[in-house]
């Protein structure tokens, strides 16, 4: 079976970054709903889209394409007082709001004299990014996983 609209993809891949180390790799396939419902990279999907169980594909995606351009807007000081945890590590990492009340992941960055810098932006933001996929399985999605845009667990709707 070919790779179409509304098709449910399990796919296993390695993402690189431009000089070939691994970012994040899978050894049990990874599954979503195919067919623009924003389950993966578009540029990933359009690759993926008409393929069928073992073949592999290979996209180079730039910046705009994944995790989008590092963006200085995102990086902020703060007080060490404004955070209720006594042991702040660099590494950490919290949900906060932009400005426009959207969730964004914040990771602390560094921690001197009483300040914490804290930084918004996707750990990969402003890199160049290979995909590597390989096809795993294919089968035709459910009415009830295309009216909900994503895959359901065997044996149905768990949310």
């Amino acid at each position: 079976m070919k790779i179409k609209m509304n098709t449910v993809v399990s796919i296993t891949f390695d993402l690189k970054d431009a000089d070939g180390n691994i970012l994040e790799s899978t050894k049990e396939p990874v599954t979503y709903l195919h067919g623009g419902h924003d389950n993966i990279f578009p540029k990933v999907e359009e690759a993926i889209h008409g393929k069928k169980i073992g073949d592999k594909v290979v996209v180079a995606l730039e910046p705009v394409d994944a995790f989008g351009d590092y963006n200085e807007e995102l990086v902020q000081m703060e007080p060490a007082s404004a955070f209720p945890e006594k042991s702040l590590k660099e590494g950490m990492q919290f949900e906060g709001e932009d400005s426009s009340g959207e969730v964004i992941v914040y990771t602390i960055t560094d921690i001197a004299d009483g300040k914490v810098v804290v930084d918004g932006n996707h750990p990969w933001a402003g890199q160049k990014v290979i995909f590597e996929a390989m096809i795993k399985d294919v089968r035709d999605a459910s009415k009830e996983e295309v009216t909900h845009k994503h895959v359901h667990e065997e044996g149905g709707h768990h949310h």
